[in-house]
């Protein structure tokens, strides 16, 4: 059970979303803030989830305060391991029950040592940091070697005496001279464990193409074989690309609808290549939908037509009659275009949705308007400077001004008649303050006898 229904915020969740292990296979303990009655005692047997998805059950000797999510110190072969605390209560015997530990009573747990303290947190921690180094350099002795395998992972034990190193290979593969070279260079006891595809892709973790954390490393503890017969049952179409996984092999998610497609399929007719007779003609399967238990024909002609779909219990009728020798006539049924409006109903008291309909039209007819308008101004003024004749003619329309000969020719249009006469005045204006910045001006000047 996941962040979103509260978990973290009451102590019910086992996952520790700063580490990223919220969805490691967590369950959700809402037994939690809920107090035994007086006769009962507490379980004594502790889900203890280590990295990635390894859990394993201890119990609980010494009856230590221990609550979800606390760091403990274990025993372990000829050592010890520090782990946390993922489960503890009633629900640890569901637990025990699928992993297949029925008598708990007289079963050997391991037991638990003591809480971690500050020295324990930072050792743990210092693992967590020593295994990616760890890692690289494992694989470069790997290379070196010549080795056919893959090393994806490593574990350091709690009291950092022994790294467990988990690969994959397709073949057997002799690592004695590994080992040696591992243990020089760590000083540590090497053990070598080799596990497959999907095991490797649930303890590293990814996201799946349907966007969500791979169901191997949330919540699958048990990995079934998988047929390609689960896609074609499901006409899924036969494509590796699409039908891989993260691991490499066929995805876990097809045996999770695949009964309910079988028991669908019961409902179809058994025959191959299925063809059933008309009075205008023969039609071959071409389409089934397996759910909605509909199968979909086409007509045999050279030409084609249209498809028609029938419902199951229709098709192994039309097939006992066609055995008969009988041949139905097919009705294909008008398909009718119906509207429906939908009336807006004011009931929340919310805005009209068309309240701006009116307005914006009114906008978009003023601006067609103006730019009808505007394209009109534009081509009279071209069709005027285009015309040498109406030109003449519009000059000798024109009055006489009293501007100089210079300005009349900025003067044809009538629309830019008092533009050009400020231009002339300004002009004029400019005219008169040179003149008098003119150092050859006789007014500045002094006369010289």
């Amino acid at each position: 059970m996941g962040c979103g229904s509260g978990g973290c915020s009451t102590g019910g969740c086992g996952g520790g979303c700063s580490s990223g292990g919220c969805n490691k296979l967590n369950t959700y303990d809402w037994l939690v803030d809920m107090d035994l009655p007086a006769y009962m005692k507490p379980f004594g047997i502790i889900e203890v989830h280590f990295k990635g998805t390894r859990k394993e059950y201890y119990e609980n000797v010494g009856n230590h305060d221990i609550t979800l999510k606390d760091i403990v110190v274990v025993e372990s072969d000829n050592g010890y391991d520090i782990g946390k605390v993922s489960l503890k209560g009633e629900l640890v015997k569901l637990q025990l029950k699928k992993a297949g530990i029925t008598d708990y009573e007289n079963h050997p747990f391991p037991k638990i040592i003591r809480r971690a303290n500050e020295a324990d947190e930072a050792k743990y921690k210092e693992n967590k940091e020593l295994e990616v180094p760890t890692m690289y350099r494992a694989r470069s002795i790997a290379m070196e070697l010549g080795l056919q395998m893959k090393l994806s992972d490593v574990e350091y034990r709690g009291d950092r005496r022994k790294a467990t190193f988990f690969y994959t290979a397709e073949e057997r593969v002799d690592f004695r001279e590994l080992i040696k070279r591992l243990a020089d260079a760590f000083k540590v006891r090497i053990e070598m464990r080799q596990i497959g595809y999907r095991q490797e892709a649930a303890r590293l973790g990814a996201i799946g193409s349907c966007g969500r954390e791979l169901c191997c490393s949330t919540w699958l503890t048990d990995f079934k074989l998988v047929h390609t017969n689960a896609a074609r049952y499901q006409n899924l179409s036969l494509n590796p690309l699409k039908l891989s996984g993260q691991c490499g092999k066929l995805k876990c998610c097809l045996n999770f609808e695949l009964d309910a497609y079988m028991e669908a399929w019961k409902d179809f007719p058994t025959e191959e290549n299925l063809t059933i007779e008309f009075s205008n003609g023969p039609y071959r399967l071409v389409k089934t939908d397996i759910l909605k238990r509909t199968m979909w024909f086409a007509p045999t002609q050279e030409f084609g037509g249209e498809w028609i779909h029938f419902h199951t219990n229709r098709v192994k009728e039309i097939i006992d009659e066609n055995k008969q020798g009988i041949k139905p006539e097919l009705v294909v049924p008008k398909k009718e275009l119906v509207i429906k409006e939908l009336d807006f109903q004011n009931d929340m008291g919310v805005d009209d949705i068309n309240r701006l309909d009116d307005r914006r039209s009114k906008n978009k007819n003023k601006r067609n308007r103006d730019k009808d308008r505007n394209q009109n101004r534009g081509g009279e003024q071209r069709s005027r400077s285009n015309n040498p004749q109406t030109n003449q003619q519009t000059k000798q329309q024109q009055p006489q001004s009293a501007n100089p000969p210079s300005d009349q020719a900025n003067t044809g249009n009538a629309e830019n008649q008092p533009r050009n006469n400020n231009n002339n005045r300004r002009r004029n204006n400019n005219n008169r303050n040179r003149g008098n910045r003119n150092p050859n001006n006789n007014n500045n000047n002094p006369i010289k006898e």
